[in-house]
């Protein structure tokens, strides 16, 4: 085995704390990127600032989360899960303390960016904490809590932070990680053995993530700001990082893993999908506060059948792929996400929920339910067994980096101007436009999956893989741990 130590059953006193420490420590990240997304109107309206200063704040956040990931993740195999991931939990909370005391945007936006180097560090080490530390009689079960459990988190996350936004302060959404992140450091330095990975060897690929981190830094100033220089830059970079990798020893993101069709294929889906749900997160709420003229907590409420949804339905979707394949599910799950944003173009000025808001929302949440959980299944079938670790980090790491990206540009591509911001029909305009755009990415999903996916043929995942978890984190596919990890 790879722990440092004995492994603990899930009944014992122990096993429960290390379920505890995992479930809370993910549900940090997890919340962070739903709650942040509610309290976007009040941060603008109190910072004095328009939107592309809310897009920093989300994709400050993003991008250092997405460039650091898997570096983060070949870290704390090295040097020791636990020490990494609490790492990562103090990291993230000052720079909590930090958005929650920022006095402007631009401050804001530099928290939040060190906020994603935080939950770069401690996102990968939780579930591999978990398998790492449970006997292996229990870790399907306990990997089915973790998954329960932070789904409920995921699904809490858009009311919670709409409830704390009306009736206190959006600095309060970032100050509540203070004691949340006290008590994953309490529990993980007493109760969670240490692990690491045996066969984890070589020098880190520090040179492939600071490219990475770069390539997307610039494209992401270059689209915000609609500046083709660093936007010029940026692709140059990436170039600079596909060569890197193509040379390097030890790979941030293994070339040989693009040998697959299919997962080349699941990767160009999740870019196209991923990119889609970034845009839709992001607007969907500044829609309906600032043009439908809803509170906080009433936007929350409305968006949480999505999560709801996923909760339920997304475990069935995975076990359906297993015996049916991907490929069917990849396919209407997409078309039916679509379908629900055709709906969402009933969103306007004193949109009804019942009538204008509600039906969209739910078949966009039936179409990810669909999706999610068949396109996590097809990118660990991909490869052998050995490497599904690494080919779900870098699908996750890709999902985030497309949402980076569209929450970047598709402002500027639906004509949403900072001026936009106060007016109501104006940005209702730009938001229609956005979901038009947004349509077409999952159509264009549907279809990469319904050409490149093999069809009827199972994607074969054993009963502890994240394919067959419930998933409710809207920013990225789950992470599956080394399977060495559950050896």
């Amino acid at each position: 085995m790879d722990a440092l130590g004995a492994t603990v059953r899930l009944r014992s006193t122990k096993g429960r704390w290390v379920v505890l420490a995992t479930v809370l420590g993910s549900a940090l990240a997890m919340l962070d990127a739903t709650v942040v997304n509610v309290a976007l109107p009040r941060i603008g309206e109190d910072l004095d600032t328009d939107v592309a200063g809310l897009q920093w704040v989300l994709s400050g956040y993003t991008l250092t989360l997405a460039s650091l990931i898997l570096l983060a993740g070949a870290l704390g195999d090295r040097l020791g899960r636990r020490k990494v991931f609490i790492w990562g939990t103090v990291w993230f909370a000052a720079a909590s303390l930090l958005c929650g005391l920022a006095p402007n945007i631009e401050l804001l936006v530099l928290a939040r960016i060190l906020q994603g180097i935080g939950a770069a560090l401690l996102t990968p080490g939780s579930l591999a904490l978990l398998s790492a530390a449970i006997d292996p009689d229990d870790r399907g079960a306990a990997i089915g809590l973790w998954s329960g459990l932070g789904g409920v988190a995921g699904a809490i996350g858009p009311l919670l932070g709409g409830w704390i936004v009306e009736v206190s302060s959006w600095r309060v959404v970032f100050l509540i990680n203070l004691p949340l992140a006290a008590a994953v450091v309490w529990v993980a330095a007493r109760h969670v053995p240490e692990s690491r990975d045996p066969h984890a060897h070589g020098r880190l690929d520090v040179l492939g993530a600071a490219l990475a981190a770069l390539a997307l830094g610039a494209l992401t100033f270059g689209l915000i700001g609609g500046r083709w220089a660093p936007v010029v830059l940026g692709m140059l970079l990436f170039a600079a990082f596909v060569v890197v990798e193509r040379r390097s020893d030890n790979p941030l993101v293994p070339p040989s893993l693009f040998r697959s069709r299919v997962f080349v294929a699941a990767n160009l889906v999740t870019l196209a999908v991923y990119a889609a749900l970034g845009g839709v997160f992001f607007l969907l709420v500044l829609q309906l506060q600032l043009a439908a003229g809803y509170s906080p907590l009433a936007s929350g409420l409305a968006t949480l059948p999505i999560t709801a949804l996923m909760l339920v339905l997304s475990s069935r979707a995975g076990r359906f792929a297993q015996h049916h394949g991907p490929r069917l599910l990849m396919t209407v799950g997409p078309l039916l996400a679509a379908a629900g944003l055709l709906l969402m173009l009933r969103i306007g000025p004193d949109a009804s929920y019942l009538t204008d808001v509600l039906p969209g929302v739910v078949v966009f949440g039936l179409g990810l339910s669909a999706l999610v959980a068949p396109l996590t299944a097809a990118v660990l079938t991909s490869v052998s067994t050995d490497r599904a670790g690494i080919a779900s980090g870098v699908n996750n790491a890709i999902a985030r980096s497309s949402q980076l990206l569209a929450v970047a540009a598709l402002p500027g591509l639906a004509g949403i101007a900072g001026a936009d911001f106060a007016d109501p029909e104006a940005f209702t305009r730009g938001f229609d436009v956005a979901m038009l755009i947004c349509a077409v990415l999952l159509v264009l999903g549907a279809v990469l999956a319904a050409a490149m996916i093999p069809a009827g043929v199972p994607a074969v995942v054993d009963e502890e893989s994240v394919a067959c978890r419930p998933h409710c984190d809207i920013s990225a596919p789950a992470v599956q741990p080394e399977p060495a990890a559950r050896s």
